[in-house]
């Protein structure tokens, strides 16, 4: 039989390329959630990873699928980190969110906003 190549730990890879902050996060998120490697369903941290392996997981409330180009020697600069693997599924942008008071950063609510909130929970009738 002959040999793969060499491999690397799934939540050392996560890390390396960048998808969590830390790899104790990488490898909660692989027990807790399962990832995919080609197709296969995974819970262990320790699973191997080879470049060509096609990775399916769910980050930020969405499902990514990862194709490994490389394994990486460090976790290195975001450029470094990309070169790591191509992005089979990108994420679609978030619609933006629409109601009253959505147009400001944050912080305390206007009057005019107030009134339409309570508008809406409400539905009591102004004077």
């Amino acid at each position: 039989m002959a040999d793969p190549g060499p491999a690397l730990r799934l939540d050392k890879w996560l890390w390396h390329a960048r998808f969590f902050k830390t790899r104790s996060l990488a490898a909660k998120v692989v027990q807790t959630s399962g990832c995919r490697i080609n197709g296969v369903r995974v819970s262990k941290p320790a699973s191997g990873v080879r470049p060509g392996d096609v990775l399916t997981f769910a980050k930020d409330r969405h499902i990514r699928q990862i194709r490994v180009e490389a394994l990486g020697e460090r976790r290195g600069p975001a450029p470094e980190a990309q070169a790591l693997y191509t992005d089979l599924d990108p994420p679609v942008a978030a619609p933006a969110p629409q109601g009253p008071g959505v147009d400001r950063a944050g912080g305390r609510p206007t009057k005019r906003d107030r009134r339409a909130l309570d508008d809406l929970t409400q539905r009591k009738e102004r004077p």
